[in-house]
């Protein structure tokens, strides 16, 4: 059956394919799936921070098996929409290697450190643009990961497409008075003041043109529209449908899997799962989950390893098979149209779970030292190596900040390349350059 018209027009990239290689029958997502799995970017999530920090222990997720499991989750969502919407999801030409993809590459721009990383990157570059890791990810996909010479990954729109989440810039969505005023000392920056907006970045706006060229005016705008939150940064309202599915899947994964994590660290008790998720999710009502979830509490508390893989895998499995696809009004293009949806009751039921791992881990005061720590790490690096990019970068960096700093826009090369780094890279880093007596020239710092 021959493709849509609007299909064709999304399975373009920005590099016309040049090479035809003999006997590859692969789609355009499998290719893209490929040129994700074999980046960099994609092998440096293995020592980068998911919830609890790199090194720890060999046991918990990091940012690499959250992805995975973020894409076993967004297969399992595509086949069970596929089986009780096919007539929608032909339509849409929904591939189960795309959101594969998308789940997989979804988290390449978060730096090290978590979002103590991110908000030091965000500090620093407050008066050049901002930093985010969705923005950082479209950049990465674009333009960085050296699977070509100036286009990045070279993926097709489409793929693309699904990877922005949040289609506008940050210029736009941020509200300069949610952040505080700048601190004497780089140790008193406090996160909650300096936690970005999230968006895409200025300097990226021509490849996002060239991303929405297949839609109309009004579709375009449309996409782009955010509401106002007082006191807030501004908040964009729409998704393409393929991104709303991997970012179920992401939640999905955060709010169960990583839940895991707290509860074989000894990190969080029943007593406190009970208040927070197991009552208030009886109290809910819903069909399955409100009936089950106390055996499920016992299970995933138990001592035996294999009854709370049992309970996590009946956990995932109702919040995947209760996903919607509900009609998005007001857009006239099929992609922008519709949209993979939580009812709101399961949505209220993972939310309880994630506010959990919130409140009870991520918050924890050993947690936060850690985090930090992470972000002074960033900062100092990133101060340092502000101060003379010439003399301190390492050589190819050193050639993309020239370029970069002719059009004003040489920061936005420092957090590129310090983004990029693990967080045992920087924290070594860090070291050679600041602990005396620690580091030669033998340990290097290319990235």
């Amino acid at each position: 059956m021959p493709l849509p018209e609007w299909e064709q027009a999304l399975h373009v990239r920005r590099l016309p394919r040049s090479v035809a290689r003999d006997g590859d029958h692969r789609n355009p997502y499998q290719r893209d799936k490929a040129r994700v799995l074999h980046s960099a970017a994609f092998r440096r999530l293995q020592a980068k921070t998911q919830v609890l920090g790199v090194g720890l222990s060999d046991f918990y997720r990091t940012r690499l098996t959250h992805s995975l499991e973020a894409a076993q989750i967004g297969t399992g969502i595509t086949a069970q929409l596929c089986g009780k919407f096919s007539s929608i999801t032909d339509a849409l030409c929904l591939d189960a290697t795309l959101i594969e993809t998308l789940c997989l590459a979804h988290d390449i721009g978060h730096p090290p450190f978590g979002h103590g990383g991110e908000v030091a990157l965000n500090y620093m570059m407050h008066e050049h643009g901002g930093f985010e890791g969705n923005g950082q990810t479209f950049r990465i996909i674009t333009q960085l990961e050296p699977y070509t010479a100036q286009h990045g990954m070279n993926l097709c729109r489409r793929s693309i497409l699904g990877l922005v989440k949040y289609p506008n810039f940050l210029d736009t969505l941020s509200v300069p008075h949610v952040n505080g005023s700048r601190p004497p000392s780089l140790r008193q920056v406090k996160a909650s003041q300096w936690h970005p907006p999230k968006g895409l970045f200025r300097c990226d706006e021509s490849l996002f043109d060239w991303l929405l060229a297949p839609f109309n005016a009004h579709d375009k705008a449309m996409f782009m529209s955010y509401n106002e939150v007082n006191d807030k940064h501004h908040k964009t309202q729409y998704k393409s449908f393929d991104c709303s599915i991997m970012e179920l899947a992401d939640d999905i994964a955060y709010g169960i899997h990583d839940l895991e994590d707290a509860i074989v660290m000894d990190m969080v008790n029943k007593a406190d799962f009970i208040h927070s998720v197991t009552t208030p999710l009886i109290d809910l009502q819903i069909h399955w989950l409100s009936e089950h979830i106390e055996e499920l509490t016992q299970k995933l508390f138990s001592s035996a390893h294999h009854e709370r893989k049992n309970a996590i895998g009946a956990l995932v499995n109702s919040f995947i098979t209760a996903i919607e696809i509900v009609p998005v009004e007001g857009f006239s293009h099929p992609l922008l149209a519709y949209n993979a949806k939580m009812p709101d009751d399961f949505h209220e039921a993972l939310e309880l779970f994630k506010r959990f791992v919130l409140n009870k881990v991520i918050c924890r005061p050993d947690v936060q030292l850690l985090e930090y720590k992470g972000q002074l790490v960033v900062m100092e690096l990133f101060e340092a190596f502000s101060s003379d990019p010439e003399r301190l970068l390492p050589e190819n960096t050193q050639e993309r900040w020239v370029k970069a700093a002719e059009n004003g826009n040489g920061m936005r090369v420092l957090a590129d390349y310090i983004s990029g780094m693990t967080d045992e890279f920087a924290s070594r880093l860090y070291a050679t350059m600041f602990a005396p007596k620690h580091g030669g020239i033998q340990d290097g710092f290319h990235i």
